[in-house]
């Protein structure tokens, strides 16, 4: 591996270690009143989604191992988030909202994103180019999440 892209690709794992470790704050509010309050589920559902999503990436692509281990982190971190508001949430209907969209997303949309690449494209190369548009698709519904806070 070219020496400049391993030290890009570490600068971007602690970029992404930070987006993973930022909302500690708020789960050591959330965990200390046991109540989830005015948070909505949707940020940690998809950037757990994003997680899971890169970390297939780069575990089929060729020297991904960068990838592959912030984003396998990503998502332990971002299922304790989950599993935390799943836990805490402030009624029966965000409870109830949060299982929904983390099946829905981080099962099944992962799940049939894991599925269908690997079944449908039997050439490595296009099956990775897939793979990364795909989550290159889904950064922006993560990045766009937060902004159900806004809506709210």
């Amino acid at each position: 591996m070219d020496y400049a892209l391993f030290i890009i690709g570490v600068l971007g794992n602690i970029t992404a270690l930070s987006v993973f470790l930022s909302p500690i704050p708020t789960f050591r509010a959330i965990l200390a009143n046991h109540n989830t309050g005015e948070h909505q589920p949707e940020p940690y559902v998809f950037i757990l989604l994003n997680a899971l999503l890169w970390l297939y990436y780069g575990v089929t692509k060729a020297n991904g191992l960068l990838i592959a281990t912030i984003n396998g982190f990503g998502a332990v971190v971002e299922s304790i988030y989950v599993a935390i508001f799943l836990v805490f949430a402030a009624n029966r209907c965000k409870r109830l909202r949060t299982a929904i969209l983390a099946a829905v997303f981080d099962i099944g949309i992962s799940g049939a994103v894991v599925a269908a690449t690997t079944f449908a494209i039997s050439q490595l190369e296009l099956r990775v180019t897939v793979i990364g548009m795909i989550c290159a698709c889904f950064n922006v519904l993560m990045y766009a999440s937060p902004l159900t806070a806004v809506m709210k």
